[in-house]
Formats: C-alpha cells, sequence, structure tokens
C-alpha cells in the first residue's frame, strides 16, 4: 500500500506522533491496512484486533482507520473497553459474586447486550452512539457525549485486550496462577465467573468477528514491563498537566493490577495464534513483524 507522503505527514502531527513513527506504519500498519481491506465485505466488516495491554492496539486502530479511510471506505472503531459495566453494576456483581468483579477488565465486567447492539446500528442506516467509558470516573460517560456515527459503515475495527477470546477447560481453573487468585480467590469462584462469561454471553459478541487480528507478546512478563511503561508515561503527562500524581498507579500497583489479566493473557497467547487470521508478533522493545 502506498501512502502519500503530504497525508503521512499531516497525519503525524494531527495525531501527535513523531516523524520517525512513519517507518513503523510503513512496515506495520500499511500491510494490515491493505490486507483488511482486500477481505473487507460490508456493511459492517468487524476486524477484532486483540492484543496483551500495552502492545499498541489503540495506535494501531487510529492508524488503520486512517489508512482506510484514505482508501474511500467508512470505518467506525470501537474499544472493548468502552463497554465497562457502569460502576454500580459492578458494584452489584462484587456484593452478589465475587469481590474482584468490582475491578473492569475481566470477562463479566462489560455490557455485551450493548455491543451487539451496537454492532447492528453500524450495519444498518441511521445514526449509532458509540459508547464510552470514563477511566477517570471509573464509570459509564453520559450518553449525551457519546459520538454518533451514520450507518451503515464499511468496516469496524473492534479492539480489546480479549476479544476474541475462548473459554479454558475448566479443569484449567483448579490451579490459581499467581499470589492474587492464590489469596482473593481461593476456592476459585472469580476465575469460574470469567470463564462462563467467556462460554456464555461473550460467545455471541466474539462469533462476530469476521477477521482477527491477534498482536503476541514474547511472555507475560513482558507484558508486565509494557504496561509499567504505561502508567510510566501517564505519571508524566499528569505531572506536566500539573495534576495529581495519584492518577496514575505506582509500579508496585501496576503488578497487582495486571494479574487480575493474567490468566487469560496467558491462555490467549498460547490458544488464539493458531486461529488468528493475522498475527502481529512483537517482540520486546514492540518491534513487529506480521504474518
Amino acid at each position: 500500500m502506498t501512502i502519500d507522503p503530504t497525508w503521512l505527514a499531516a497525519f503525524l502531527r494531527e495525531e501527535n506522533l513523531p516523524a520517525d513513527f512513519a517507518a513503523e506504519i510503513e512496515r506495520l500498519h500499511a500491510p494490515l491496512a491493505a490486507r483488511i481491506a482486500a477481505v473487507a465485505m460490508g456493511p459492517a466488516f468487524v476486524v477484532g484486533i486483540c492484543g496483551p495491554q500495552g502492545s499498541g492496539k489503540s495506535t494501531t486502530v487510529r492508524v488503520v482507520a486512517a489508512l482506510l479511510a484514505a482508501r474511500g471506505l467508512k470505518v467506525a472503531t470501537l474499544s472493548l473497553d468502552d463497554l465497562y459495566l457502569p460502576r454500580a453494576d459492578r458494584e452489584a456483581l462484587a456484593r452478589d459474586v465475587h469481590p474482584l468483579l468490582r475491578t473492569r477488565g475481566v470477562p463479566g465486567t462489560h455490557d455485551v447486550a450493548l455491543g451487539l447492539a451496537v454492532l447492528d446500528g453500524l450495519a444498518g442506516a441511521g445514526e449509532t452512539a458509540l459508547p464510552r467509558f470514563d477511566k477517570a470516573s471509573d464509570d459509564r460517560a453520559a450518553i449525551e457525549t457519546w459520538p454518533l456515527v451514520a450507518g451503515p459503515v464499511d468496516v469496524v475495527l473492534f479492539e480489546g485486550w480479549c476479544v476474541g477470546a475462548r473459554p479454558e477447560p475448566p479443569e484449567a481453573l483448579a490451579a490459581p496462577v499467581n499470589a492474587l487468585e492464590r489469596e482473593r480467590d481461593p476456592d476459585g469462584t472469580w476465575r469460574t465467573h470469567v470463564n462462563a462469561a467467556l462460554a456464555g454471553p461473550y460467545r455471541a459478541l466474539f462469533a462476530r468477528l469476521d477477521l482477527l487480528v491477534l498482536f503476541t507478546a514474547p511472555d507475560f512478563e513482558t507484558v508486565l514491563t509494557w504496561r509499567r511503561e504505561q502508567e510510566a508515561k501517564l505519571r508524566r503527562r499528569l505531572a506536566e498537566a500539573g495534576q495529581g500524581a495519584g492518577l496514575a498507579m505506582s509500579e508496585e500497583e501496576v503488578a497487582v493490577f495486571v494479574q487480575h489479566y493474567e490468566r487469560l493473557t496467558r491462555h490467549i497467547l498460547r490458544e488464539m495464534p493458531a486461529r488468528a487470521d493475522l498475527i502481529v508478533a512483537l517482540d520486546k522493545d514492540r518491534r513487529s513483524s506480521i504474518t
């Protein structure tokens, strides 16, 4: 895919990306956009983009959406993060099922019905509101702030850390994978609930994927490093803006936080490569190759 240099320079400015990021666009994003464009059969051809925290999914979606739009395709983007249940609903789950469900992120903490409704809307005529979640308040943003997209769209880029995931075999749940599970989920109630969500409601949502792109990390330890780097960047941005560093997690807090995602991240890295349509393999420095 040939990229217009004038367009590229303008895009880098608009997205506040460094000039040397152009090489990554040429190496990864342009080929990925070309592969998607070659097979997209609208309306609302859904491309699932799965990858661990810190693997660059959000940036990929921004760049690929722009490249597809430059080809004349109408693109909508949806993040699994924007489908989180409102805080009150997660509080109810924490009370009624398991306290760990108060923390957003794992299957069982998203509004699957909302996701299905959005995908349906994007495939038809009329306007569809794209959900937004406010992580600062840990709650769903006011509906009147959700952006509207006129349908039908040609392509939906649907990204998230566990998009397309399948449940583990029940026997795999017996042994805890980390201290969080060992100390706070000793009887397996939380991880069983998460697994059941994947086998139940999430199955219908992920069945809507027409193409599955998987970003892989060398190992889970690298994922932890990437997540710590993300939080360090957030602390710097907050400091530059004169906001309290307390809005960002410490390295110790990040280490505990990612344990919520460790089991399923490891499972995805083992199981999904054999069935993903495209694999973006990342090394520890996030240098990529696409297959």
